[in-house]
């Protein structure tokens, strides 16, 4: 067996040395479109405060043991994750944070310092959810009465700023070069192989792996002041580095940046190894005897080396396929580990639906820039390839639609959420493009099926030597080597031939009406692609529709008002002559906060009840808030009114109403009143 070249890594680099035009296009506009999204507000990430104690705005009439925060979904917090701020702006925390979730709630809690002053006290946090986006926001309380205070509430939430934006480019870049990588090599091993040694089509693969590297670079030196300070500066605190490394979205950074490592020898043997293989096993004899026998085996041995060369080239055809998918599904599971698919509902399906899904992305989009680049920088490509890409792109499509549809339910997972929230938003606008793209897809396929067929270009590689018609190197050729001051003439002789023939085939190849209608529809789609791939990057920063909705049912419901003035009839009989009656109590609002209590005393007859003494009280005894009490005054012959009624927090309150209808005869009635 012929033993098979190394890898030339030279190919590969000199692939890196000059940008494809049409690639230099699309990259402005993905930083023209990054920089648009980057103006916008941050956009939510995927676990929410729904609950909290005391409440956004409660007023306690003692201070509470600790503070509770009640999210969504499972965070990660750090140290300060929680403060509680005086309203002087000292803290009020102890700082020790503790998860107290019970029966599956994410609930943490903080502890408070004894002997806090009453006012209003300020509650920021800041976390990161498990799906790796940042989370962050405030509220107030107060105790004892609301006051002023020194803190301000932060205006810029987690994520967003200056690291947000270039956070967000980076993440855009990160998936814009896996599709390149990804699929401009699947394009070439799959569909046209001879594209191998077209260095546009090189250019565009190794282009995707430095755009794929640098933004993981990127993600992973921004990771710290993303999640915590929002400061450029922090990018290269190796303090906050090793942290990062810690956390589940920095092992999966850390674990692309070692598989594009293996990446990178791929894309060496491609382009090295395999981009030689239709030149292995021929052979340069110089005997130049006319014995038929010596003839005759030197013919028999090129054949068979021959032979040999196309076996062991199919063979490393079948390994580059085989290693380059498990690369590329390595390097596609580091997004679903670490973001949407790996929390929320049925994980354990999601995750590798997540990873069919992107690898789909890259066989269709990759693809299609790929074949833009051949029909715009290479030589003709022959219908055969565009056929089996449209074959390729086709697949690609049904296994989106599949992936795509169960995606959509587990995030979305009602209509009202699809046209309510702002992922599904995105999703309805994605879906739109898809549909776009696939009519534009239609009409590249009208113009394929018209292609006419052109032979495969046997122009050798750069640095190749011209070769016989029987596949030698030409003795005559090399007989007429021009010596001395002629070889620098001879050579720029060579270089406008070689000028004016790439010129003729670029004249023909574009003087082709199929092929020129072929280039504009796929130059369509690939305006569609950039979009799409920009919606995508900014729907995975974006909290689910399934998510946003319950947590707002969860926040709606704890701060839903009681609907309206609550009413109580409460019977009463303190035992003495005339002691009798009836109870009409009103607490309005009866929400938490100031409330007006008016008390209405009636004998059996209907009349007014004018008793010398009534009073009230308020107790939550699940809290072991109260009794607070309430001495309401006299308004006319059987009616008593208190306004400023404080209550500090809702839930289910006790009142208590005392009646003394004589001065030894007296009662005391109870009963429940939900205050919102």
């Amino acid at each position: 067996m012929k033993a098979i070249p190394a890898p030339d890594f030279g190919i590969a680099r000199a692939a890196c040395r000059r940008p494809v035009a049409v690639l230099t296009l699309a990259g402005t506009l993905l930083a023209a479109l990054c920089a648009v999204l980057a103006g916008a507000d941050p956009a939510a990430a995927h676990a929410a405060l729904t609950a909290s104690d005391p409440k956004d705005g409660a007023v306690v009439a003692t201070a509470p043991k600790q503070v509770t925060l009640t999210f969504s979904e499972q965070i990660a917090v750090g140290e300060n994750a929680i403060r509680v701020l005086e309203p002087s702006g000292k803290r009020a925390d102890t700082g020790e944070i503790r998860e107290i979730g019970e029966n599956g709630a994410i609930v943490y809690g903080v502890g408070l310092h004894s002997g806090l002053p009453d006012g209003t006290y300020t509650v920021a946090w800041q976390a990161v959810s498990a799906d790796s986006h940042p989370v962050s926001g405030a509220f107030t309380f107060s105790i004892g009465a609301p006051s002023e205070t020194t803190v301000a509430l932060p205006e810029q939430t987690a994520g967003g700023g200056v690291v947000g934006a270039l956070y967000g480019i980076a993440r855009y870049a990160s998936y814009a070069g896996f599709i390149l990588l990804v699929g401009g090599a699947a394009f070439i091993l799959a569909c046209w192989p001879r594209g191998v040694r077209v260095r546009p089509l090189q250019r565009l693969v190794v282009h995707g792996w430095v755009t794929l590297t640098a933004g993981t670079l990127a993600m992973l030196l921004l990771r710290s002041p993303y999640t915590t300070t929002g400061s450029l500066g922090d990018a290269f605190d190796l303090t906050g580095l090793g942290l990062v490394l810690e956390t589940k979205t920095g092992a999966a950074l850390v674990s692309r940046l070692l598989l594009l490592g293996a990446a990178a020898l791929f894309v060496a043997v491609l382009f090295g190894t395999y981009a030689r293989g239709d030149d292995t096993g021929t052979s340069t004899s110089t005997d130049t005897s006319t014995d038929t026998s010596t003839s005759t085996s030197t013919s028999t041995a090129d054949a068979e080396r021959s032979e040999e060369g196309r076996t062991g080239r199919k063979d490393l055809a079948f390994g580059l396929a085989v290693g380059g998918t498990v690369v590329a599904a390595g390097i596609a599971a580091t997004w679903a580990l670490s973001e949407h698919a790996s929390t929320g509902i049925q994980p354990g399906i999601a995750m590798p639906v997540d990873v069919l899904h992107l690898l789909a992305v890259a066989a269709w989009l990759g693809g299609l820039a790929a074949l833009l680049t051949a029909l715009y920088r290479g030589p003709a490509i022959e219908r055969t390839a565009v056929r089996k890409f449209s074959s390729v792109a086709l697949g690609s499509v049904v296994v989106l639609a599949v992936t795509g549809l169960y995606q959509s339910w587990r995030q979305v997972g009602s209509w009202s959420a699809l046209t309510g929230t702002a992922y599904g938003q995105l999703l309805v606008l994605k879906v739109g493009l898809v549909v776009v793209l696939l009519g534009v897809a239609w009409i590249s396929r009208r113009w394929t099926a018209q292609l006419a067929e052109v032979p495969a270009d046997d122009t050798p590689a750069p640095g190749k030597a011209a070769k016989s018609d029987s596949g030698k190197p030409s003795r005559k050729k090399a007989a007429a080597k021009p010596a001395g001051g002629d070889v620098e003439r001879a050579g720029q002789l060579a270089r406008q031939r070689a000028a004016v023939a790439t010129a003729q085939r670029k004249k023909e190849r574009d003087a082709d009406p199929q092929r020129s209608g072929l280039r504009r529809s796929v130059l369509t789609e690939t305006g569609v692609a950039v979009v799409l791939l920009a919606v995508t990057t900014v729907l995975t920063s974006t909290e689910p529709g399934r998510t946003e909705e319950e947590a707002g049912a969860g926040r709606s419901a704890a701060a839903a008002p009681a609907g309206g003035p609550a009413e109580l009839k409460l019977p009463f009989d303190t035992g003495g002559e005339n002691g009798k009656g009836t109870l009409l109590l009103t607490l309005d609002p009866a929400r938490s906060g100031a409330n007006e209590l008016h008390i209405w005393a009636s004998a059996p007859d209907g009349k007014p009840l004018d008793a010398p003494e009534v009073k009230a009280s308020f107790t939550l005894e699940d809290k072991q808030i109260g009794p607070l009490p309430v001495t309401p005054d006299r308004i006319s012959a059987g009616h008593w009114s208190a306004a400023g009624v404080q209550v500090p927090m809702p839930g289910d309150w006790q009142l208590k109403v005392t009646v003394r209808t004589s001065d030894f005869d007296q009662t005391t009635v109870k009963k429940n009143v939900k205050i919102g």
